[in-house]
């Protein structure tokens, strides 16, 4: 998957980099490298958060929750 990424020098130095097809992705860093670096993995975070949103909004459909539900997390 590829994402166009907007590096903009800043005046007191560094860059700030975002990804426009992403609103509110950005990143920044000291060299245009670190940027690029950083920007990757927000987007990488981003579109984590954007899958579990749907997931859960896919689950609460499937599952009715009671005033006594607990939500846990288990590892496989």
């Amino acid at each position: 998957m590829k994402f166009k990424v907007i590096l903009e020098p800043q005046p007191e130095g560094g860059y700030v980099a975002y990804v426009p097809a992403l609103p509110g992705c950005m990143s920044q860093g000291e060299t245009k490298e670190e940027a690029l670096k950083n920007i990757k993995e927000a987007i990488e975070l981003y579109l984590e958060v954007l899958e579990e949103r749907r997931m859960g909004k896919t689950l609460k459909k499937f599952v009715k929750h009671s005033d006594k539900t607990q939500i846990v997390e288990v590892s496989l």
